[in-house]
């Protein structure tokens, strides 16, 4: 068996430009789903909202760091779980919320803050985690990885559809209305059929090295979901608040992460299998959990402190 390390995926160039393509119509149809009353609603509650975001792009990232620490897995695999830890909230976390009986209006917005904090905090964390960490220095020197070349390419994929699509809802909302559920279900499914494409063409080292990051993975997600719950819970936030912001933090846009890793780590072994199966796993657990949620209403909240 080859060292996971050393392991590099296959992406046909082509292919991936496409992909990347893809992935922004995903983001424009994700934002036609927006509307200022999700905002409003949420302004509402700004410790809510500002819990979220900091569970998100600060604590979940610094916690991953020390995950790694105590784990000490692979370079690679330790790199793809920074990566994983530094993409924004995934795009079913909203449908998971809701399933869940979780406050959807604050998911929706800390997913969308989470989304344009990510073309800066994403390339950052990265950098700045994986630089900490010793082992993984040695990669990151070799693929040359610069953050701001990241950044820009993190806004042309997540920033620049965000704001067409709000740009878009705003000046023709008749026009919003019709296409915005087949461009979801359309941008969603090209999506799908490209990451099983990258799957498929590389399915020998899937197999070959998945059972190295199958616990990892495990107990990074739930840590995930841990932390988001027990800051919310910290700060004595409504319970629906508790699940929504619990769920954005375990929700991760592994599609977002995949694409990095193809573009800037030349498919590294060890981080996309990391992130190829974080792209299933997070699914399989938010499902489990939201479920568990949907058949327990929310308790209803103590009297608050003025925000």
């Amino acid at each position: 068996m080859a060292d996971i390390d050393l392991v590099r995926l296959n992406f046909n160039p082509g292919t991936l430009l496409l992909l990347n393509v893809v992935l922004g119509f995903v983001m424009f149809g994700v934002s036609l789903e927006l509307k200022a009353s999700d905002f409003k609603e949420a302004l509402r509650t700004p410790r809510a909202l500002a819990i979220g975001l900091a569970g998100h792009h600060l604590v979940f990232p610094a916690f991953t760091y020390l995950l790694v620490l105590a784990l000490e897995p692979r370079p690679s695999i330790a790199l793809g779980m920074i990566l994983v830890s530094s993409c924004p909230a995934g795009n079913i976390s909203n449908f998971l919320t809701h399933f869940a009986r979780g406050n959807t209006a604050l998911s929706v917005s800390i997913s969308t803050l989470s989304t344009l904090a990510a073309i800066v905090m994403t390339p950052f964390n990265i950098a700045f985690w994986g630089g900490l960490y010793a082992p993984a220095q040695t990669i990151l020197r070799q693929v040359a990885v610069n953050p701001l070349e990241m950044l820009v390419h993190v806004f042309l994929l997540l920033g620049l559809p965000l704001a067409l699509g709000l740009a878009v809802s705003r000046r023709w909302p008749r026009f919003t209305e019709r296409a915005r559920r087949p461009m979801k279900l359309f941008s969603l499914a090209f999506f799908l059929v490209f990451v099983l494409a990258a799957l498929a063409a590389n399915w020998r080292y899937f197999l070959l090295y998945v059972g190295m990051v199958v616990g990892v993975v495990f107990v990074h997600n739930a840590s995930a979901l841990a932390t988001g719950y027990a800051m919310a819970w910290g700060v004595r936030l409504p319970e629906a608040d508790r699940r929504a912001v619990a769920i954005e933090c375990g929700i991760q846009n592994s599609g977002l992460g995949l694409i990095l890793i193809f573009n800037f780590f030349d498919g590294l072994g060890g981080m996309a299998v990391v992130t190829a199966w974080w792209g299933i796993w997070h699914i399989v657990a938010g499902l489990s959990l939201a479920g568990f949620w949907s058949r327990r209403a929310p308790a209803l909240a103590p009297a608050r402190a003025p925000a």
